[in-house]
């Protein structure tokens, strides 16, 4: 671990990554086999701080984060590391640099080491590293910067099959499992598969962490992670990442559950970001291919954009909750705390803390979600803490123009 203090910062972009960033600093969403802030800490040997993003994530104190800081919170002594939450950087040797340096990954303005001594870059130029002046020391890195919310699931598969190479390399024997391809498996401290389960290595890895159990009879598809104390039913679940925690069944492709989910029941969920703390109803399904086979618009805070991209599915923001049978159409878009129910295809855009079937919605009452979310967390051991919870009033008050 290297001695200098590490922070990551959400730009202007990040900020706006809806409906993830409403609820959560943006490093703190999962990519590959890490979240992006664990990413950063693996890279540098430093952990992280704090995060510095929107003010109403401040106080921001899930348990196993960086908690949401101010910039004045930020060290003013020693060598600190500030990088965007928008930067995946490879896995590769390098020095620390002795001076202060610009941080760029791929080319592109991403950060700063700040030497002791020096002074820290302005709010302004946290909001918009490109808009500082390019001069001085600069450290290279390979990498990439997302610059959308899509982004974390087109370029997952690749990621997971980068991480699990570099962090997981050993292969696991699976007695009683069926192996097709050449790729590895890799298993966690009791992570157990069931006899009968097929593993489909030709694309990819695959690892399942601390405490992962696989139920007979599934299908697993490489590249594919899925974290500690998860469970599969059944059902084919390939291509994605699984955060801690996770209940599945049927049919999950090239998607990210961040944790904490309930998928306990068949349906289809492919190409998709789906928060914390969500729970599908039994064949709740999304679309992720439209019939023409065009590229998907997607609903975003400054209007709808073209992602570029043939297949995409849904983006749920945490604590949502969908009813049995509930249909999502492609690049749905659903905000934090909503409830969708009653078999009726919801819009394409649905406000966090939404609660009602097809187009008839109503404001989701901020005690009854803060006592459901509560009770929830309960029954996985968690406890909804105090900074979690301003954070959830502030972001149902910040909505409620919305819902209107």
């Amino acid at each position: 671990m290297t001695d200098a203090a590490l922070y990551l910062f959400d730009d202007k972009r990040a900020r706006r990554w809806a409906p993830l960033s409403l609820t959560r600093p943006v490093g703190e969403l999962l990519h590959g086999c890490l979240t992006l802030r664990e990413r950063a800490e693996h890279i540098f040997g430093a952990e992280c701080e704090g995060h510095v993003s929107r003010t109403a994530l401040i106080g921001f104190d899930e348990p196993g984060a960086a908690p949401g800081i101010t910039p004045n919170d930020i060290a003013t002594t020693g060598t600190r590391i500030l990088l965007s939450s928008r930067a995946v950087i490879d896995f590769q040797a390098f020095e620390s640099p002795d001076h202060s340096s610009r941080i760029f990954v791929d080319g592109q303005p991403a950060g700063w080491f700040v030497a002791h001594g020096d002074p820290l870059p302005s709010d302004r130029w946290l909001r918009d590293p490109d808009g500082e002046p390019d001069t001085g020391e600069r450290l290279d890195l390979r990498g990439r910067i997302l610059g959308h919310p899509w982004d974390l699931i087109a370029a997952n598969d690749e990621r997971i099959r980068q991480d699990i190479e570099h962090l997981f390399p050993t292969d696991t024997p699976t007695p009683g499992a069926h192996r097709i391809g050449g790729h590895h498996v890799s298993l966690g401290a009791g992570a157990t598969i069931e006899p009968g389960v097929h593993l489909d290595l030709r694309a990819g890895p695959i690892r399942l962490d601390t405490g992962v159990r696989i139920e007979g009879p599934a299908r697993l598809t490489g590249p594919l992670y899925i974290g500690r104390e998860s469970t599969v039913f059944g059902g084919a679940v390939g291509t994605s990442s699984i955060g801690p925690v996770c209940l599945l069944r049927g049919e999950i492709a090239h998607s990210v559950f961040l944790g904490y989910d309930n998928k306990a029941h068949d349906g289809h969920i492919g190409h998709a970001f789906v928060g914390q703390w969500v729970n599908l109803g039994a064949f709740t399904t999304n679309s992720d291919l439209k019939n023409n086979y065009g590229t998907v618009r997607v609903w975003t805070p400054e209007g709808e954009a073209d992602s570029g991209l043939i297949k995409v599915g849904c983006f749920l923001g945490d604590h949502v909750k969908t009813g049995i049978g509930t249909v999502l159409n492609t690049g749905t878009v659903i905000g934090a705390g909503s409830n969708v129910f009653g078999g009726l295809m919801p819009p394409s855009v649905v406000p966090p803390f939404s609660w009602g079937a097809g187009r008839d919605f109503r404001d989701h009452r901020l005690e009854n979600f803060l006592e459901t979310a509560s009770r929830v967390m309960a029954r996985r051991g968690q406890a909804l803490t105090p900074g979690v919870t301003e954070v959830l009033r502030t972001a149902w008050h910040e909505t409620a123009g919305r819902r209107a």
